[in-house]
């Protein structure tokens, strides 16, 4: 069985031109926002041939106006999952970069010394809402391997029973897996937030955390990971409907 994920990031908000730490903050799309989602919409909608199983949703209005236009073409009503929300950041909400560090000094120092642990005041650290994160996509994909309850050690893949590269060619590895899959095929979606799709990547892609910020996610960005029973292959990852 092989389920295709559509990782989607909302379209752009009102003033999103301007960098500040959203987070849980319920700010609507944009007008250029909804045209950036109905283009990803149609791309998503042509790719699966009109065949989507299921789209699911952050309850934040940004992801789920993003969620409902995708979900239309396909005579389908998203489903509002609670832990897909995006970071709370607490007490720094609203601020951009530089206003925290001027208002916080000693707080966003802390931030820079343990980027991962550390968490605003009333907010969440990044591993909080990476363990709330994966254990929904865990549940989403019928993962049987349960999400890390503890930080990823450094260099650890995300998904221990992943092949190795060693047997690519003769056999084993990659080739093997795929050899002995059922080609029939799911499509779902996750609309969700910047936040929360470095965070699916990384942990597909079985890179540590600390690289979260390496990953891009524009607005509208589409990610596409297919899941061949236990392993994970990112087909496209930030890419944009263009046209």
């Amino acid at each position: 069985m092989v389920t295709t994920l559509y990782l989607v990031r909302h379209g752009a908000t009102e003033g999103s031109e301007v960098k500040r730490y959203k987070g849980s903050i319920d700010v609507p799309m944009s007008e250029k926002g909804i045209a950036q989602v109905e283009k990803a919409s149609a791309f998503i909608t042509k790719r699966v041939n009109g065949q989507m199983s299921t789209v699911y949703t952050s309850p934040l209005n940004r992801a789920l106006k993003s969620a409902d236009i995708i979900a239309r073409p396909h005579g389908l009503k998203p489903i509002v999952i609670e832990d897909l929300r995006e970071r709370s950041f607490g007490i720094w909400e609203g601020m951009t970069f530089t206003e925290i560090k001027e208002k916080y000094p000693q707080e966003f120092e802390a931030w820079a010394e343990n980027p991962l642990r550390y968490s605003p005041m009333s907010g969440e650290s990044t591993l909080v809402v990476r363990d709330r994160v994966i254990r929904i996509l865990d549940e989403i994909i019928e993962r049987p391997d349960p999400p890390h309850p503890n930080p990823l050690p450094q260099g650890e893949r995300g998904y221990k029973n992943s092949p190795s590269l060693e047997g690519r060619g003769r056999g084993g590895g990659w080739n093997k897996a795929f050899s002995e899959q059922s080609l029939s095929s799911e499509n779902i979606a996750i609309v969700a937030h910047g936040g929360v799709n470095r965070i699916i990547l990384c942990h597909v892609i079985g890179i540590p955390l600390e690289n979260i910020f390496r990953i891009e996610q524009d607005n509208a960005a589409i990610n596409i990971i297919e899941f061949w029973d236990k392993y994970p292959v990112v087909k496209l990852l930030n890419g944009a409907a263009l046209g």
